[in-house]
């Protein structure tokens, strides 16, 4: 029964891809079954196999170990705070979740400055580029994205922001909404569970090119398939350090100040939506989003409650949506497993102004153009998603 729910769930995706396609006639279908396939073999291979079972557990101890060695960093400055937090049987959200962010920030910042990073992303963007059908710098930058995050990938192509054309310009876009940032995968991981996470990264990136393939077709010529990718500007090795510890400082800060806001917000509509219709803002939610959990695989007895934790993450962020899931004690392993790899992406309308104001920055006129289409980037980028969640719970 499962396998008939997820071939439905994969055509109804690509029919609402499909739906708003600006170049339905341009569609080029043999790299779509090439990339579903890969999704396939990929997420069998992570989900039910010893070797996908031992990637996950090497990449989850690694990034165990990162915030082990952060903690000692946290624990010297906000020594007091962590104990208290342990006596009264957990440490605050900020401290465990939030500022790890910093050491992994500063980590990824080492290997840009000795230049492992930009070789290995250059690579296997050229990798994928054979196999999507796409251009360099599509497939570099969603790997970029992936890396450095939704608004500092920009930040490396920007030589060429103010020369593409707005199809091209979408699909970066799309990519950056798809993808997560590295340096908050340990905060995920210590919220969920990290072969839901890994499983996530890896079904999004070709999810975002089957999507983007579908919703914005096109050809990039030989003569426009170039990748200028900016060198950063020298820097002496603590300089660079300082600045990607700060940046991490601003990233964890910026985080906490959204979950406080959009938390209390959602509390407060919660409350005067109970009060006036005797249910919750998000309960209400959950009946629209329902449909959608059910074609990922989700049962209709728990589709609602899936349903509920998915609009928070696409109206709030996937942290307050992850918080939630955590506090689910009713919703089965499988339900959890499947909500959960529809949780890790940018897909928000956060999002939206935060990739456009990261190009606007570089060039005014192009996010004003991403600005545009700011929504149906989020349509693009939820359909990845759920798309990716239907391929896991196939293997779940």
């Amino acid at each position: 029964m499962k396998f008939l729910i997820a071939l439905l769930g994969i055509l109804v995706v690509f029919g609402l891809a499909y739906l708003v396609s600006n170049g339905k006639k341009k569609i080029r279908y043999r790299p779509l079954i090439i990339m579903i396939v890969l999704q396939l073999i990929l997420g069998y291979a992570l989900l039910n196999t010893e070797v996908g079972t031992f990637l996950i557990g090497g990449f989850a101890t690694v990034f165990e170990s990162l915030l082990g060695y952060a903690n000692d960093g946290i624990s010297f400055v906000f020594g007091g705070l962590t104990t208290v937090g342990a006596d009264s049987g957990g440490t605050p959200f900020f401290l465990s979740v939030l500022m790890p962010i910093v050491v992994i920030s500063a980590l990824i910042g080492i290997l840009q400055y000795i230049r492992i990073l930009p070789f290995v992303i250059k690579y296997i963007g050229l990798v994928l580029s054979k196999v999507n059908g796409m251009g360099k710098l599509e497939s570099y930058n969603a790997v970029a994205s992936a890396v450095l995050g939704q608004s500092e990938v920009f930040i490396s192509v920007k030589k060429q922001i103010g020369l593409l054309p707005k199809h091209r310009l979408y699909t970066l876009c799309a990519s950056a909404m798809s993808t997560v940032s590295m340096s908050i995968v340990g905060a995920y991981m210590s919220m969920i569970d990290p072969k839901y996470v890994v499983t996530a990264l890896v079904l999004n990136l070709f999810g975002g090119f089957i999507i983007a393939s579908i919703v914005n077709p096109y050809e990039v010529s030989p003569e426009e398939d170039i990748l200028e990718v900016q060198e950063e500007e020298k820097q002496s090795f603590f300089e660079m350090l300082g600045e990607y510890i700060m940046d991490g400082f601003k990233v964890a800060i910026v985080v906490a100040a959204m979950l406080i806001g959009f938390v209390a917000l959602i509390a407060l509509v919660n409350g005067i939506f109970s009060a006036v219709l005797g249910i919750s803002f998000q309960e209400l939610l959950g009946y629209v989003f329902a449909p959608f959990a059910f074609i990922m695989g989700v049962p209709w007895k728990e589709a609602i409650q899936a349903g509920s934790i998915m609009a928070t993450k696409m109206v709030s962020n996937e942290f307050v949506a992850m918080l939630d899931l955590t506090k689910q004690t009713t919703l089965s392993a499988r339900t959890t497993g499947i909500v959960s790899v529809f949780l890790v992406s940018f897909a928000n309308f956060s999002s939206i102004g935060i990739i456009a104001g990261a190009v606007k920055g570089l060039h005014e006129k192009q996010g004003n153009v991403v600005a545009r289409f700011g929504l149906k980037l989020l349509y693009g980028a939820s359909l990845v998603s759920v798309l990716s969640a239907i391929i896991a719970g196939l293997f779940l």
